[in-house]
C-alpha cells in the first residue's frame, strides 16, 4: 500500500477488505468466505472447523508468507490442534496459478479438504475436470474474533474524499453488472451486511 497508494503510483485499489487500515474505503461491492473444497465424490459436505472427521483427513491451507501473517483457516485448524496432517500452498509460490494449486490438490487426491479464500477457490474449482464441492468455513466468527468472511471494497487516499464518493455511485450504479461478474467467476457471495472486521486478511 505504501508504494503504490500511498506513493501515488495509482489512485484506486480494488479487492480491498472494507476496514483495511490507511486508506479510505468505498462501499463494499461484495462479501465472501474462506471454504472447504472437497471432491464430489467424497462423502464430506456439512463440514465445520469443529467437525471431528477433520482429526482424520489431510488438510491443505492457504499460506501467505513464512512471516507468521497466514490465513483464518490456518490459524483457525492451528488452534485446534489439527496440525499432523496439514500442507500449506503458499498464495505465491511458484508456477503460473499459485492459488490454484490447493484446488488441484484436492481434484487429485493429494490432500481431502482444501481450505481457502472463497473468490480464488469457487474460480479455480469451476475449472476442475473433477467435480468439487465448495462450501463456506464454519463458525464464520472463529472463537469469537476471527472472521472467515470479508467485505470486499476498493480504497483511496484518504485525502481524496470526493474520489471516493464518485466511485461509491459508481458502484452503485453498476451493481448488477458487477453482481454478474461475480457469479460468473463462480465468487461465494454472502449477503451483504455489518461490515466485518479487518484482522490482516484474506
Amino acid at each position: 500500500m505504501r508504494k503504490t497508494l500511498g506513493a501515488a503510483r495509482c489512485d484506486l485499489w480494488p479487492g480491498v477488505p472494507s476496514g483495511l487500515e490507511h486508506v479510505a474505503p468505498t462501499r463494499p461491492y461484495y462479501r465472501s468466505t474462506y471454504v472447504f473444497v472437497t471432491r464430489a465424490d467424497k462423502k464430506l459436505g456439512g463440514l465445520s472447523l469443529d467437525d471431528p472427521r477433520l482429526r482424520s483427513l489431510s488438510l491443505g491451507v492457504q499460506l501467505v508468507g513464512n512471516d507468521g501473517v497466514n490465513t483464518p483457516p490456518a490459524h483457525a485448524i492451528s488452534r485446534r490442534g489439527l496440525i499432523q496432517n496439514v500442507r500449506g500452498y503458499l498464495l505465491n509460490g511458484a508456477g503460473p496459478n499459485p492459488p490454484a494449486a490447493i484446488i488441484e490438490a484436492v481434484a487429485h487426491g493429494d490432500i481431502d479438504v482444501g481450505l481457502a479464500w472463497g473468490p480464488l477457490a469457487g474460480y479455480f474449482a469451476s475449472r476442475s475436470k473433477v467435480a468439487l464441492r465448495v462450501q463456506p468455513v464454519t463458525p464464520a466468527i472463529d472463537a469469537g474474533m476471527l472472521p472467515m468472511t470479508y467485505e470486499i471494497a476498493m480504497g483511496v487516499r484518504r485525502d481524496e474524499p470526493q474520489l471516493q464518493q464518485q466511485i461509491d455511485a459508481l458502484l452503485e450504479r453498476e451493481r448488477p453488472r458487477i453482481e454478474a461478474i461475480l457469479r460468473h467467476y463462480h465468487v461465494p457471495l454472502v449477503s451483504l451486511g455489518p461490515a466485518t472486521a479487518w484482522a490482516g486478511h484474506p
